[in-house]
């Protein structure tokens, strides 16, 4: 079969990077070598080009149906492998499936086979059920994330999968913790096993700072609000072990003056990317979650991680340390203790502990704010379009008009707070590519 792909460097150009790093080229001449890769590597790596290289090269013109299958542990981590494969422009047709939107788009999208399926082991498993897609092409997989899938009980949903598949030749398995045991049912016939990840997966001691505060109630929130208050303007994760404390403290903070957003595994999906969104575009410096947001999530220069709650292994506070202190950027890592808590035993080294200021100041506000725009991709709207909708229409500068996110049916954008009121007022009546569309403050 004949391989008419793009070579590397112009896909890299396509993704304005300069060059691989040492894991990345590492991944690739592994692939080349063998057809069971096992690559350990952290969160925020580059790990997705590791595997989505080799499998461009393995794509070919000549068949119609699927050839590639890469499955992930959450949607949030789909539609992000998703947004770098289309931005390495191949000219294969990719499509993306998970749960928590209609299945109906998918099976849409399934129709003219795509190329690569990047996806959820639930909805997988489901399309496969219903015979929405051919299965004898696919030669190729990829199981990213694999310790977080195991973790989340998705065992018989790829044991499913993996058993319906009669052609797989290559797989590669990714993970960021080194104690995964592989099943048998994967089919992994002695690996290549390269291993990235860093000394038992901590960064160095002067990247990432250890703290403890004492809360003198069991009830933790009144420390954790003046925690934020002493920490000030700064961008922040507060992580909780459940979905209702996540949602109550989020509230009380709120209440207490503090511009925050929430994120669980139990929010629509609308609801998750406007959190998401908010939180990265600086609508929010402050993002309550449980651990669903320690992975895969790639949000830049955040400055503190607080364990609201104690993460219930080492595993998890590795994870959730893991969303700061990266790329040459420190972090702290603060942990809240009542009286009757002690700091587990897998904390090394020295934590200082923080003693709060007796007088406390609200920390300032964002300074963004976020609109919401009821069109997408789908819709044939880009970034370019928003950008001089708000320009024309809105009158607004270039510098007050922050990140931009364009999803399938719906956008968000920030929008200095300030202007937000006048540019409403401006836009309410006009269209964005000759369509009226709803456009508010987002929820």
């Amino acid at each position: 079969m004949q391989h008419n792909n793009i070579p590397t460097e112009k896909i890299l150009a396509n993704l304005q990077i300069k060059a691989l790093n040492e894991m990345q080229l590492a991944a690739l001449k592994a692939n080349d070598e063998s057809n069971n890769v096992l690559l350990l590597s952290s969160t925020g790596s580059g790990k997705t080009l590791a595997f989505l290289l080799p499998i461009v090269q393995l794509l070919t013109k000549e068949s119609k149906k699927v050839q590639a299958l890469v499955l992930v542990p959450s949607r949030e981590l789909a539609l992000q492998i998703d947004e770098v494969f289309r931005k390495m422009a191949t000219g294969y047709k990719v499509t993306c499936c998970y749960g928590g939107h209609k299945r109906e788009t998918e099976e849409n999208n399934l129709v003219q086979s795509p190329a690569l399926i990047i996806g959820t082991p639930g909805r997988v498993a489901d399309h496969i059920r219903r015979s929405n897609f051919a299965l004898e092409d696919i030669t190729t997989l990829v199981l990213d994330e694999f310790d977080k899938s195991l973790e989340l009980g998705f065992l018989e949903e790829m044991s499913f999968i993996i058993g319906s598949l009669p052609a797989v030749k290559k797989r590669i398995l990714t993970s960021a913790t080194e104690a995964v045991r592989i099943p048998d049912f994967i089919g992994m016939a002695s690996p290549v096993r390269l291993n990235f990840l860093l000394p038992i997966d901590k960064p160095a001691e002067d990247e990432l700072v250890v703290r403890t505060v004492f809360s003198p109630d069991k009830d933790k929130s009144e420390t954790l609000f003046r925690l934020i208050c002493s920490i000030g303007n700064k961008s922040m994760i507060v992580f909780c072990n459940h979905r209702e404390s996540v949602e109550r403290t989020s509230n009380l903070l709120r209440e207490k003056g503090i511009v925050n957003v929430f994120y669980h595994g139990g929010m629509e999906q609308q609801e998750r990317e406007s959190a998401m969104c908010k939180f990265k575009n600086g609508t929010s410096n402050v993002l309550v979650t449980t651990d669903l947001a320690s992975r895969g999530l790639d949000i830049p220069d955040i400055k503190y991680i607080i364990h609201y709650h104690l993460p219930a292994t080492e595993d998890v506070y590795t994870h959730r340390n893991g969303r700061t202190a990266r790329m040459e950027a420190g972090g702290k890592s603060v942990l809240i203790l009542s009286e009757e808590e002690k700091l587990p035993k897998y904390i090394m080294g020295e934590t200082e502990a923080i003693v709060l200021p007796e007088r406390i100041e609200l920390p300032e506000k964002p300074k963004w704010s976020t609109l919401f725009i009821a069109a997408g991709k789908k819709d044939k709207v880009n970034k370019i379009d928003i950008v001089g909708f708000l320009s024309n229409k809105g009158l607004l500068k270039k510098e007050d008009i922050g990140l931009i996110e364009v999803k399938d049916f719906f956008s968000f954008v920030a929008v200095r707070k300030l202007k937000v009121g006048a540019v409403l007022e401006l836009i309410k009546d006009e269209k964005i590519k000759n369509k009226k569309v709803k456009i508010a403050v987002a929820k």
